[in-house]
């Protein structure tokens, strides 16, 4: 090849690889990333946002992110920084910052809840367990602190502490995995520091779950005693609609109504994963195994794959296809 040609075709390539390569390390530009692996194996990828809420999401991820610059060794900023990228689905890069937390404030019990939480969305269960096991020795004889939300309900109005988040968590991370007697080990725990109607609810769900995959039926009935339809809800409502079923109070196609937007043809994968979930335990620790497969692949059809509901259908889609 005449040396000039070959100079020019170098030169070109050169150019043409450079835009690539930083979009390959771009993950805003890549938009086919995959931030985590099903249970089946297959690349999960962030669906789109609503132009709107990605605005507003970008914009309280550019102010994070101002706040860390200017003070990265900040523990709050550290939190917040890698906050705001989970909930642009950026969950690698969230994992990342918290480690980094970690690594600055090794006694700060919050890295772990949080790095733990987002173990969880990825699918990395042990990870998960290790993060929020020790996040729990770290709170232990420790005075608890409220939990600000980043993504406060309509009365602005916190529902959770770091103690009960921790126990929350850790017990999602191991009822995920079946490991239902340490699930029911770190639910216990959470119900000693819940402080509301809400938090009583999420947990009380997840713990009565877990006490019907243990055959502890009577124990499952006593969770419900507390539970009452005039309860004060302010954002966790399919958890008090699921308990208000589990006493009868509801049916399980009441929960799958029109009004609950599940039957609807633009029903929302977040609506689906959280309220489908719990209808298709339901029946399957009733016995009807063929009812709840079919809910829980309805529910892994959807696009939220990041929610608990969805996670924990395709937890136990696996154990059933594996049996």
């Amino acid at each position: 090849m005449i040396p000039c040609v070959q100079s020019i075709l170098l030169f070109t390539l050169v150019a043409l690889c450079g835009p690539f390569e930083r979009m390959l390390q771009n993950p805003q530009t890549n938009v086919q990333r995959s931030e985590a692996t099903s249970l089946f194996g297959q690349p999960l990828i962030p669906p789109p946002l609503p132009p709107t809420v990605k605005a507003r999401l970008d914009s309280q991820y550019a102010a994070a992110r101002a706040t860390y610059d200017n003070n990265p060794n900040d523990a709050d900023a550290i939190i917040w920084l890698g906050r705001r990228l989970g909930y642009l689905w950026r969950y690698r890069e969230a994992l990342e910052v918290f480690s980094e937390g970690i690594a600055k404030h090794p006694n700060d019990a919050r890295m772990y809840r949080h790095r733990g939480h987002r173990f969880i969305t990825v699918r990395e269960f042990d990870k998960a367990i290790a993060d929020l096991e020790h996040a729990a020795s770290l709170i232990r004889n420790r005075p608890d602190e409220i939990e600000p939300d980043g993504a406060p309900n309509p009365y602005n109005i916190p529902t959770s502490t770091l103690n009960s988040n921790v126990w929350y968590h850790l017990g999602l991370a191991y009822y995920l995995k079946g490991d239902f007697p340490n699930a029911l080990r770190a639910y216990r725990e959470c119900m000693k520091f819940l402080t509301n109607d809400d938090m009583l609810c999420a947990t009380a769900d997840w713990l009565y779950m877990t006490l019907r995959r243990l055959s502890k039926h009577d124990e499952a009935q006593a969770v419900l005693n507390p539970i009452r339809a005039d309860m004060k809800i302010l954002e966790n409502h399919s958890y008090h609609r699921r308990l208000l079923m589990y006493k009868g109070e509801l049916t399980p196609d009441s929960l799958l109504s029109p009004q609950t937007r599940l039957r609807r043809e633009n029903a929302s994968d977040l609506d689906l994963a959280t309220q489908g979930y719990g209808v298709g335990n339901w029946y399957l620790y009733n016995g009807d195994t063929t009812r709840a497969t079919a809910i829980f692949q309805r529910v892994v059809s959807g696009t939220h794959w990041a929610a608990f509901g969805y996670i924990a259908a395709e937890a136990d889609l696996k154990r059933l296809r594996d049996k």
